[in-house]
């Protein structure tokens, strides 16, 4: 997302952030890291003014256009007429900059009818695995398929951004993305957004368009079209039609990133949430969990989720700003009040929190505040240069090279909101790794230049549970490990625990019942949408040498551990393959639940599972099509994953064969050859003597009597 600056520092505009920003150095820290070597530091950002009041607005048109989306109808005629929000994220080295719209649609419905399409709270929901991190991209990306047969792509994850898009097959000035670009010829689901008063058109008024231009001059544009959306064999929601773009043309650094495009999850009539809200299919609410310092990934939920009892909110006011803001008050760091006015986190935009951001961006005054705050706690630590010397990088040497341990050098921070809730901070929501020094970091925490607006990015919520909670205008925030945040969510009925908490001992199953079922359950995957078929995305280039399988089962631990392989025989039988072929890798508790990870692996007169079986497996465990016996509860499929088979050579095969046939070679030789030798030793010497030569007579010797 962005945050508006006029100022000729290095500042902070809120980014939708189509990439991870990064030095222009290769030396730069970790987080920086970007496919884009060219991005540098901004010196002169794009200027933009902005009026608080909305009657004025130059270069501001989607800004306008995404508060109109949480305002009355009535705001429709503002004179503000297209733009969001400009920024640049990271330490601030020019990153992807929240663009400047030259072209959007407007769709006719509105926040007031998306609240009216959520009063179910039954909704099914998208749950989706995070891939990437800060620490080589500066983003987050999820999974996404688009069509029919699903075409794959690899989408930043952006609040800031309400726009989803991918590049099309007729894009000439494209660059070589993650994946193959979208060919919507070979899509049966697919649908252009044919031209009409509620969007731009293109210059034959036939199709509607859409454009973004960045700060740092990058441009993507196309076309919209529609259609079918599937979120992952994981996912209970089954595919939706959505409105996207469908790029044309791409310039700059949007041409040289490694992902494929931006999922946005912003407020507005493009963005997937409201296109999902008001279709009736999720809750109005979606989860974002970021993994740690050393860990990427983590999850993503389109949709409501049970918070845990323990989630601290703060209020998001929908008319504040265009993005989600939450009511910042106060800072602690060691447990010490900053000494700031409350008044002063609600400048400009007030206090955003932009998935998009790398790191945060705090007010000049708050800045210094919190940065000596800081270094009043660091007694044993040395302040060092930066990894970068043009940039004036706070960092310090001395610690420990372990993420568990640096708790023990720099303090704690606290955010206080509204509410008087405390959101505390670890120092892994704080710092960055020096890329030069080992056991010395850096604050990923900068000045917003002359901004008064405070931006809060992906570094603050680092294993943390985020949820936007938009039906009730209110965000959440639950400290957890996000890496392994993923198999919870598949468990529904299941609370999530604190992590400082010990979970409840299941209960031991009554003597009158042979089930051993716990109070949870396992929802199915609804029934997929008419006229399209379930994706999974197996490997054609690799042969297959195992399959990895994690299950939840409605029993719980005590009751399922002594009937574990009677289950995995049964499963065998139905799968129809040998018993031989079935392994348990791993068995838990998750409550009055039970996780099983199990594997099958080829016969043992076949190298590799054909992608058919495979497929075959996968598809009816996902799609419970396997029927199990009542005695083990529901099941639900978690998690699978293919692993290649390991191909041998015919040496690899047959080394040992050949190997023992060269010895025994060796060894025969050389019994051979000490027999030959031995025998010659023994031979007695006869002398030649010709056949014609006079042989000399030998006189007998007299006999002794």
């Amino acid at each position: 997302m962005a945050v508006v600056t006029s100022s000729p520092q290095p500042t902070c505009v809120l980014s939708p952030s189509t990439q991870g920003a990064t030095h222009a150095d290769s030396t730069s820290p970790p987080e920086h890291i970007d496919a884009s070597p060219s991005l540098s530091r901004v010196e002169q950002p794009v200027e933009h003014e902005f009026d608080d009041t909305a009657d004025a607005c130059w270069g501001c048109a989607s800004l306008c256009e995404a508060a109109r989306d949480t305002l009355d109808a009535g705001v429709a005629s503002s004179p503000c007429d297209a733009s969001e929000m400009v920024t640049s994220r990271e330490d601030g080295a020019l990153q992807r900059m929240k663009p400047v719209v030259k072209s959007s649609t407007m769709f006719s419905y509105s926040s007031r009818r998306l609240l009216k399409s959520d009063s179910n709270s039954s909704h099914p929901s998208a749950r989706m695995r995070l891939y990437d991190d800060l620490l080589s991209r500066g983003y987050y990306t999820t999974r996404l398929w688009i069509g029919t047969p699903p075409q794959k792509f690899a989408l930043i994850v952006d609040t800031g951004s309400t726009v989803t898009y991918v590049p099309c097959s007729s894009c000439e000035n494209c660059g070589a993305h993650q994946d193959p670009k979208f060919q919507p010829e070979l899509s049966k689901t697919y649908q252009p957004v044919k031209c009409s008063l509620d969007c731009d058109c293109d210059q034959d008024r036939v199709q509607c368009i859409y454009e973004r231009q960045y700060a740092e001059m990058s441009v993507t544009s196309g076309v919209l079209g529609e259609d079918a959306f599937s979120f992952g064999n994981l996912s209970e929601l089954s595919p939706q039609r959505v409105v996207f773009g469908c790029e044309t043309e791409e310039t700059g650094d949007l041409y040289r990133q490694h992902a494929d495009g931006i999922i946005g999850l912003g407020r507005g009539d493009l963005s997937i949430v409201d296109q999902l809200v008001y279709k009736g299919v999720i809750s109005n609410s979606f989860s974002l969990c970021y993994g740690g310092m050393d860990v990427g990934g983590g999850a993503m939920v389109l949709g409501g989720i049970s918070t845990p009892s323990d989630m601290i909110f703060s209020y998001s006011d929908p008319t504040r700003s265009p993005y989600y803001n939450i009511e910042l008050k106060e800072i602690h760091v060691a447990g010490k009040k900053l000494a700031l006015k409350p008044s002063i986190f609600d400048g400009k935009f007030g206090t955003v929190l932009d998935s998009g951001t790398t790191y945060a961006y705090l007010p000049e005054k708050v800045f210094a505040a919190f940065k000596d705050a800081i270094m009043k706690e660091l007694h044993s630590l040395k302040q060092i240069t930066g990894p970068v010397a043009n940039y004036n990088d706070t960092c310090f040497s001395g610690a420990s090279s372990a993420v568990s341990e640096i708790s023990k050098k720099f303090p704690t921070v606290e955010l206080v909101f509204g509410n008087k809730q405390k959101l505390a901070l670890s120092p892994e929501n704080y710092l960055f790794r020096h890329s030069k020094v080992e056991g010395a970091y850096c604050l990923g925490i900068f000045q917003n230049g002359a901004d008064p607006t405070t931006l809060l990015g992906g570094i603050i919520v680092r294993n943390t549970l985020v949820t936007y909670d938009r039906k009730h205008s209110k965000i959440g925030f639950w400290k957890t490990n996000c890496s392994k945040l993923w198999e919870k969510l598949h468990v529904t009925g299941v609370p999530l625990s604190s992590p400082s908490s010990s979970p409840s001992p299941s209960p031991s199953p009554s003597p009158s019942s042979s089930s051993g079922k716990g109070n949870s359950t396992f929802k199915i995957t609804p029934a997929l949408a008419p006229g399209i078929t379930p994706h999974y995305d197996l490997p054609e280039e690799i042969e297959i040498g195992a399959i990895s399988l994690d299950m939840a089962l409605s029993v719980n631990y005590s009751y399922l551990r002594p009937r574990l392989v009677q289950l995995l025989e049964f499963m065998a039988k139905e799968l129809e393959v040998n018993g031989s072929q079935v392994h348990i890798l791993d068995f838990s508790s998750e409550g009055n639940s039970s996780l099983v990870r199990w594997a099958i692996v080829p016969s043992r007169s076949a190298t590799y599972i054909s992608n058919v079986t495979a497929l075959n497996i996968i598809s009816r465990l996902a799609e419970h099509r396997v029927t199990i016996p009542e005695a083990f509860g529901n099941y639900r499929l978690v998690q699978w994953e293919v692993k290649p088979s390991l191909t041998q050579t015919w040496w690899q095969q047959h080394y040992l064969g050949a190997l023992m046939s060269v010895i025994m070679l060796i060894i025969v030789g050389l019994l051979a050859s000490g027999i030959w030798l031995w025998k010659r030793r023994h031979q007695r010497f006869v002398p030649y003597q010709p056949v014609d030569g006079t042989a000399r007579e030998h006189e007998l010797q007299p006999l002794q009597s």
